[in-house]
This record gives C-alpha cells, sequence and structure tokens, in this order.
C-alpha cells in the first residue's frame, strides 16, 4: 500500500500500465455515453426548470435533483479519465477537489433516490395528507441538506489529508479516487472509510426495501399486480435493476479499495478500477433518464411541446 512520500512513484507505475493495457481506448466508450446522457439530462432538466406545473411536484424537483448530481458526476469522471488517458499533469489539490466533488455527486444521487422511493411510498400511503407533510418549501431544504449531507464527509477528508500531507502542490500523472482513499488508508481512519459507505449504503437499501414491500402490501388489493406485465410490476423491476446499478459501482470501489490495501497485482487493480469508473459507474446515469424520465407522460409531454415549439420557430420567415 502507498504512503504519502510514494505517492508521486505509485501514479507514474499506474499510468505505465495504463499505456501498457493501452486502457486509454476507455476514453471512446465513456466519451459517447457520457455525451448522450449529458443530453437527456439537460433536456429533462429544461422540461421540469420551464414548466411551472413540474416545478411544483415534489417527485420532480426530487428528479432533477438526481439528474443535476448525475451531471456534475459525469462531467468530473470525464474530466478525470481525459487527463489521465492524455497523462496530464494534474495538481495534487486540484485532484483532490475532484476527488470530493465525484463522491459528493454520487451520494447525493443515492439519497436522492431514496428519498424519490420514500416520497413515493407517502404519496400513496398518506395521499390526503401529502402535500402538508411535503410543503414546496420544505422539500427546497431538504434538497440543500441532502448535498450538504453529501459533501461533509468527503471534504473533511480532504481538509484532512491536505492538513497533514507536506507537499500538496505536486503534480501527479494519474488521479483517481482510489488512490485519493489510499492516501487516507495510510493515514489510519480506513475503518471511518468502510463505516461511512456501509452505514450509508445500509440505511439507504433498508429504507428503500421497506418502502417497497410497504407499497406491495398496500396496493396488492387493488388487482394491479396480478397481471404478469403489469405496468405495476414492469415498474418495479426497472426500479429495481436501476437502484442495483447505482449500488454495484460502490461495492465495486470496496473491492478496489481492499486489493488496494492487499497490494494485489497491479495489472488487476488497474483493469477493475478503470471498468468501474468508464462503465459501470455510467450504467445507472444512462439508464435514469429513460427511465425516470421519459415513462413520466407529463414530461414526455412538456419535451414534446418544447419540440413543436422550436420546429415552428425555425419555420418561421
Amino acid at each position: 500500500m502507498p504512503s504519502t512520500i510514494d505517492i508521486l512513484n505509485f501514479t507514474q507505475q499506474w499510468s505505465v500500465t495504463l499505456q501498457k493495457w493501452h486502457l486509454e481506448y476507455f476514453l471512446i466508450p465513456t466519451t459517447l455515453i457520457t455525451l448522450v446522457t449529458f443530453l437527456a439530462n439537460l433536456a429533462l432538466l429544461t422540461c421540469i426548470f420551464m414548466s411551472r406545473a413540474l416545478r411544483q411536484e415534489t417527485r420532480y424537483l426530487l428528479l432533477a435533483n438526481t439528474l443535476t448530481a448525475d451531471v456534475l458526476f459525469l462531467i468530473l469522471n470525464l474530466a478525470t479519465v481525459i487527463c489521465n488517458a492524455v497523462r496530464t499533469q494534474m495538481p495534487w489539490m486540484l485532484c483532490q477537489l475532484v476527488t470530493a466533488g465525484t463522491i459528493t455527486a454520487y451520494c447525493c444521487a443515492i439519497i436522492t433516490i431514496t428519498l424519490m422511493v420514500v416520497d413515493t411510498y407517502a404519496a400513496v400511503r398518506w395521499p390526503l395528507w401529502y402535500h402538508g407533510i411535503l410543503p414546496h418549501p420544505r422539500i427546497h431544504c431538504i434538497l440543500v441538506g441532502v448535498w450538504l449531507l453529501a459533501a461533509i464527509y468527503p471534504f473533511a477528508l480532504m481538509i484532512k489529508v491536505e492538513v497533514k500531507r507536506e507537499n500538496s502542490h505536486e503534480n501527479i500523472p494519474v488521479c483517481l479516487i482510489l488512490i485519493s482513499l489510499g492516501i487516507i488508508q495510510a493515514e489510519k481512519v480506513v475503518m471511518g472509510i468502510h463505516i461511512y459507505f456501509f452505514v450509508a449504503a445500509l440505511i439507504c437499501a433498508v429504507l428503500i426495501l421497506y418502502c417497497y414491500i410497504r407499497l406491495y402490501m398496500v396496493t396488492r388489493t387493488q388487482g394491479i399486480w396480478k397481471n404478469r406485465f403489469s405496468r405495476a410490476r414492469v415498474t418495479m423491476l426497472a426500479h429495481g435493476i436501476l437502484l442495483l446499478l447505482y449500488f454495484a459501482p460502490g461495492f465495486v470501489f470496496i473491492l478496489e479499495l481492499f486489493l488496494f490495501q492487499a497490494e494485489q497485482d497491479q495489472d488487476v487493480r488497474v483493469w477493475i478500477s478503470t471498468v468501474n469508473m468508464c462503465v459501470f459507474t455510467l450504467l445507472p446515469r444512462a439508464f435514469a433518464p429513460f427511465l425516470y424520465g421519459l415513462r413520466y407522460r407529463e414530461i414526455s409531454d412538456t419535451l414534446m411541446q418544447l419540440l413543436q415549439q422550436h420546429r415552428s420557430l425555425r419555420a418561421r420567415p
């Protein structure tokens, strides 16, 4: 496991391994998936913020927050992949900021998706009290709290490392979350990292499972589950798969930390980290706009109206 002293040598070896296996070509699918997802997210965000009716709905505000977190994650992730692929020397402080921002965006998306499930449960379980429980101003405060909750721990760790690190102005050839947290592991706080991610994932998973189970129990007598391909079954299956895709990169990252600490084969670590960064983390964000966005009739209708208005404006002489 690299220490704070030999981190420069470690990142140079990582860069050499990337070149040896030509893993910079992962930049091509990463860029394509990121651009398509980025445009889809921007289209949905435009629909939500330009429609007064959609802006008043709690579920659409939560969706907009998820898409915003995904957009920030996509930008930071693509910037990191590009810099690593072209072997750009990045200042260590900038790498730490990008790392903290990436973790914040990832955690914010997970927490907001959990709140979307809780919101759906509250709307079904207490339809008469729902709007009183979650008024519009309270949702804004909750979203601000979500961002603060997601940002506190990664930025606190970044500050802790920078305070103890002597040479924080050096440039490194590779910037990875794994390497940044690997240094923190050398600072003897690895247990705190694992506890933070484990407790956060456990709370989100328990809330999601509880809400889905209760939703099924409340609505099973309404006949919406009888058909094998009913909308309720398909929606729950699709949401379950998407949630699994959101959580999967976190579990792979835990494996990366374990291999990092155990000093396993360098090639294996580089391959797992590259595939996780360029593929696994992008899959849920590529599916989310189409599952959570276009499946809502209100959003799809608003999008069609905006496209028709755009076409009519272009058709005018």
